[in-house]
């Protein structure tokens, strides 16, 4: 007996074979349009009437169907003739089943990438071609159907204490409100006026991250890639921006030797256009990267989350940007659940956000659905006083790591010329005055009595010895 024919017979004698396999089984795996057609037909019951049809049912139905001729009912039949119910190992069944479908559907993928490399799939670019591979090699069954709360309890225990992956800051008040920073699979926005630092902070955590031995992936849609990297550069080499003009050639590429031996990941910077790339793109650029460079980052970086293009909308489509911002953001969350990795990504503030030292995520620009989306969402805010300190302010809004009533605000240092971001001694967070939960309002007449001295050592980039 045909697999196929197997496949046919088990989905109308067998129920709980037909509600494991009936979400994954495509009619364009048979390629029989004969068991095409009763596959069809099968399929189609099932979703009206929740259960399997029978012989009589699947003869009726083709009786019904005014297009074929004598000949094509009499194979139909014949198929219909040979469904009896089968001994076979349910087990076995349902792995031979999904094999079937997984060799199936790279078949197709390969006759599909063959008609966009000969041009007669014009709905579809050859940059296709290894999406479509990936899809087909990824089919298989998902034969869970939830977490049973009692049977499962051990290993829930289990997941209580598993050491979860996470891209560590190298702030100790970031860690600390994150226990220990992002974790993979999450969204992360920065949400900050215009020229308070999103971009400053998006570019020191890429370079503490790469300094940590990881792979970052930098998108930029804002700036250069040169000029990010002038940023990186600033920030690593510990020189102001201003002074990497000035250094001579070979001084340059010897401190870029020394990052590349002590850093030992690798950082990707790649430019598109203002709202000129989506997801698409992106996981299209992912996969050309482990494909040419073997590279598969551990964070990735998008500035920012509000000038992408959704991959749901085309571009130009009369839809407000509520609905826009907010399928932006869950196809970024999407993506970072798909390749396991963490997404940071900033925002700005609406007009009356921006130098207000209350943020809320009310202020949050063009999207309210953005906040819904993130896993964790922070404000940078800076004023005339913070500037003069050297100072900016955090102010937690959105955290699911932690409490966000624990440390809601407080202060890091920011040296604006070298890109950095650096821990202050504690005293530089007493006049934060405190709630019973954590941290609620902050004195900005006594942020002016900071002594700018309150700096704690700043990542030691002293082995680096430039």
């Amino acid at each position: 007996m045909k697999i196929e024919t197997l496949i046919l017979s088990s989905l109308i004698h067998n129920n709980d074979y037909a509600r494991t396999v009936l979400p994954f089984v495509k009619p364009e795996y048979f390629r029989d349009s004969s068991e095409r057609d009763i596959f069809v037909i099968i399929e189609n019951f099932y979703k009206e009437y929740n259960s399997s049809p029978n012989t009589e049912v699947i003869t009726v139905e083709l009786q019904n169907k005014r297009n074929l001729n004598e000949n094509e009912y009499g194979q139909r039949m014949a198929i219909v003739q040979e469904l009896e119910p089968s001994t076979a190992d349910n087990n076995w069944l349902l792995t031979e089943t999904e094999n079937f479908c997984k060799d199936r559907a790279v078949y197709n993928a390969i006759l599909k990438s063959i008609a966009i490399a000969d041009g007669k799939d014009t709905n579809h670019s050859k940059d296709a071609i290894p999406t479509l591979l990936s899809e087909a090699l990824g089919v298989a069954f998902d034969r869970r159907v939830g977490h049973d709360y009692l049977q499962d309890a051990s290993l829930r225990y289990d997941f209580y204490h598993k050491v979860e992956n996470r891209i560590p800051f190298d702030l100790e008040m970031m860690n600390k409100i994150t226990n220990g920073g992002m974790p993979n699979k999450t969204l992360n926005v920065v949400l900050a006026g215009t020229g308070v630092g999103k971009s400053l902070f998006m570019c020191h955590v890429a370079a503490s991250t790469l300094s940590q031995g990881k792979n970052v992936l930098y998108i930029t849609m804002e700036m250069a890639e040169e000029r990010i990297a002038e940023r990186i550069d600033a920030n690593l080499m510990n020189v102001t921006m201003d002074s990497l003009k000035d250094l001579p050639r070979p001084i340059f590429e010897n401190r870029v030797a020394k990052i590349r031996e002590k850093a030992q990941g690798n950082l990707i910077i790649k430019e598109y256009p203002t709202a000129g790339a989506h997801t698409g793109h992106f996981k299209s650029l992912l996969k050309e990267l482990q494909l040419k460079r073997n590279f598969r980052p551990d964070l990735i970086v998008i500035d920012y989350l509000n000038i992408c293009a959704s991959s749901r909308f085309k571009s130009g489509a009369n839809i407000n940007s509520y609905t826009l911002i907010k399928s932006i953001a869950e196809e970024l969350r999407g993506m970072a659940v798909e390749h396991d990795v963490p997404i940071l990504s900033a925002t700005q503030t609406t007009r009356g956000g921006y130098g207000n030292t209350e943020v809320e995520l009310t202020d949050t620009s063009e999207s309210f659905g953005l906040p819904a989306t993130v896993d964790f969402m922070f404000a940078l805010i800076s004023t005339e006083d913070l500037e003069a300190m050297g100072q900016l302010l955090v102010k937690q809004l959105k955290n699911r790591y932690n409490d966000p009533t624990m440390n809601r605000k407080f202060v890091i240092g920011v040296d604006r010329a070298k890109m950095r971001l650096f821990d202050l001694e504690s005293s530089a967070q007493t006049n934060i005055n405190k709630g019973s939960k954590g941290t609620t309002n902050l004195d900005i007449d006594k942020v002016s009595s900071y002594n700018p001295g309150n700096r704690k050592a700043g990542p030691d980039y002293s082995s680096l010895k430039f």
